[in-house]
């Protein structure tokens, strides 16, 4: 499970509603009411619920807390069960070969064919197995938001009907579009005209610039900055849909100088892999400018022994660095948003970010 070891993918939800009062009894209550149980019905495609992180198998939190501090964490299971494609087409050829023969007939009638094809449906979903499916679940109360460890769309989709049927609350996307440090900046600058529909693939053309302009280091303020350095793959693209071009650079030098080429000619940096370095704490992620979703994320290495009198301090300590790389994706993001849409952009920044294309064209000659 990403969240308790190994790399953690995930997307950010902020957390929309009034809690109640008694909000630990009320969690109590619901997460318990909406965990996970075994299907009744063999047919039945797809069935969720809660379980405790730490034990797949307690759907009924009796021998691990879903509370830790300020923080809810609990994992959402899926099941599904998925027939094969050729299998069904192998079936229903059987199955209308056999009503042919057994009626003298040379076709069958369409509604007669879906009745058929139905049949064949319901008789293999009940002969199968499903398949199970697990996602972390970090809801950070004070804060207003989540984590979720999934990229799925559609998995997405159904955390969020069940979570909001759970906690009668809901949850929204924390995307380049809305997040927060976008709506800071549109009340302060003028930013509210401006068209910030590709704002999260702006803000990782940008990175990359930023990310040699000083061997790395990005200043945050007078007295903060951090270090990032763009890895082995980057991703640019133009366009949406089937009419997108892309160029995928893996981190030779060659390649490198085709995405800055592919910059110059109106493409923007999609997908990238980066190091962050900052308090002497080091990740490496996969960074998705569309939906600032995180993917494989490698935490610092931290010399972390569990013991019975304190077990959850690991697990403190991991949430605390994804909170941490979190946040200072967000300062540099927010960073970024104040000299985007400022007088800096076009004076000063616009030049900078030419010039390094340039230099770098110049030298590949």
């Amino acid at each position: 499970m990403g969240l308790i070891k190994g790399n953690f993918s995930f997307m950010q939800f902020s957390v929309e509603g009034q809690l109640p009062q008694a909000f630990n009894a009320f969690v109590s209550n619901r997460i318990k009411g909406n965990s996970y149980r075994e299907a009744r019905n063999a047919t039945e495609e797809k069935r969720m619920g809660w379980v405790s992180l730490t034990d797949i198998l307690d759907a009924d939190f009796e021998g691990a807390n879903y509370a830790l501090g300020d923080y809810l964490i609990f994992s959402l299971r899926i099941d599904r069960k998925q027939i094969s494609p050729k299998l069904m087409k192998v079936r229903l050829m059987e199955e209308q070969r056999k009503f042919l023969a057994e009626h003298e007939q040379t076709r069958i009638g369409k509604a007669m064919n879906e009745g058929i094809k139905d049949r064949v449906r319901l008789e293999l979903m009940s002969k199968s197995d499903p398949v199970p499916s697990f996602y972390d679940v970090l809801w950070a109360v004070g804060q207003n938001k989540l984590y979720f460890s999934s990229l799925s769309d559609k998995v997405a989709d159904d955390f969020v009907e069940l979570f909001k049927k759970t906690f009668s609350l809901n949850l929204v996307r924390i995307l380049p579009q809305q997040h927060p440090a976008i709506l800071k900046i549109k009340t302060q600058d003028n930013a509210d005209g401006a068209d910030i529909s590709s704002i999260g693939r702006e803000f990782l053309t940008w990175l990359w610039f930023k990310s040699e302009e000083r061997s790395g280091h990005i200043a945050l303020s007078k007295n903060e900055e951090v270090e990032l350095h763009l890895l082995k793959r980057i991703v640019l693209e133009a366009g949406e849909g089937e009419y997108a071009q892309g160029v995928v650079c893996s981190g030779l030098h060659a390649e490198l100088i085709e995405g800055k080429e592919a910059i110059r000619q109106g493409k923007k940096v999609k997908e990238a892999c980066m190091r962050l370095l900052c308090d002497q704490n080091e990740w490496e992620f996969h960074f998705k400018a569309d939906t600032f979703y995180f993917q494989s994320m490698k935490m610092p290495v931290k010399d972390w022994t569990e013991s019975p009198e304190d077990p959850s301090a690991a697990l403190l300590e991991r949430i605390y660095l994804i909170e941490n790389a979190v946040k200072t994706m967000d300062k540099i993001y927010e960073s970024f948003l104040s000299v985007r849409f400022s007088a800096k952009w076009t004076e000063n920044e616009k030049a900078k970010l030419n010039q390094w294309l340039k230099k770098t064209n110049r030298e590949s000659v």
